[in-house]
């Protein structure tokens, strides 16, 4: 939960594309440790660029030997900015350009934050549509130049608290647009794994003041079994 300490293993690729892969690797892996387990995969997913790749990598995850059962996957996106739903600016019109369109999830299974309505409101109906959801089995996160993660940024300290709801209502981001929801650090961290995903010559003071125990929000992410990151060399040395 927030509030804990981090755990965190560091997981250096030599390259951006060398991360896409990997990040399809583990979650391609994740997926089928969870269906054979319990029978679904609910998988949290990130928005901005680093993860486009590896979205658009599990659209051939049938065609080269691997065997994705998409029926079993349940997707839950971790925030999302308030915009109409085919907005590009969307995480959720992103990952649907890159992967969710052209797989047989179905679609009920795809649970985008209705965050069209408005902040208070979408956050309201996705913490009602998380009450009864248990851990996750994985959670994708991505790293701000800021250190921010989702949509919990420096100075906001809403999402951070221990006692926060399951998600939350995010005003005056720093980034545009300044109205999103985010799943707050203490429901990110519910999850039987977290990855994030790191790739950049801009992150490389974020990765350092993380790894110098900086209060940043990433470091706000702390589930039970710590937490993975997929970090590009050029993004800072692990």
């Amino acid at each position: 939960m927030a509030g804990l300490t981090q755990i965190v293993r560091w997981h250096a690729c030599a390259d951006t594309t060398a991360l896409a892969r990997a990040a399809r690797d583990w979650i391609v892996a994740a997926a089928a440790r969870a269906i054979g387990e319990r029978g679904r995969f609910d998988l949290v997913l990130a928005g901005g660029n680093t993860p486009r790749a590896a979205y658009c990598l599990l659209r051939d995850a049938n065609s080269d030997g691997t065997r994705a059962d998409w029926s079993r996957w349940r997707i839950w996106f971790g925030d999302e900015r308030c915009a109409p739903p085919d907005d590009p600016q969307r995480n959720s019109a992103m990952a649907r350009a890159a992967w969710l369109d052209h797989v047989a999830i179905p679609a009920a299974n795809i649970c985008a934050i209705p965050a069209e309505l408005g902040a208070r409101t979408a956050a309201d109906r996705y913490a009602t549509m998380l009450h009864d959801i248990g851990d996750f089995d994985l959670v994708l996160l991505g790293l701000g130049e800021d250190g921010h993660t989702a949509s919990l940024f420096p100075g906001h300290a809403e999402g951070i608290r221990a006692d926060a709801p399951n998600a939350v209502a995010v005003f005056n981001a720093p980034k545009p647009p300044p109205e999103r929801v985010s799943l707050s650090a203490a429901r990110l961290a519910r999850a039987r794994q977290v990855l994030f995903l790191v790739e950049g010559a801009g992150k490389a003071d974020a990765v350092a003041r993380w790894r110098a125990g900086a209060a940043l929000p990433a470091a706000s992410i702390t589930p039970s079994g710590g937490v993975d990151v997929l970090i590009a060399t050029t993004s800072g040395s692990p």
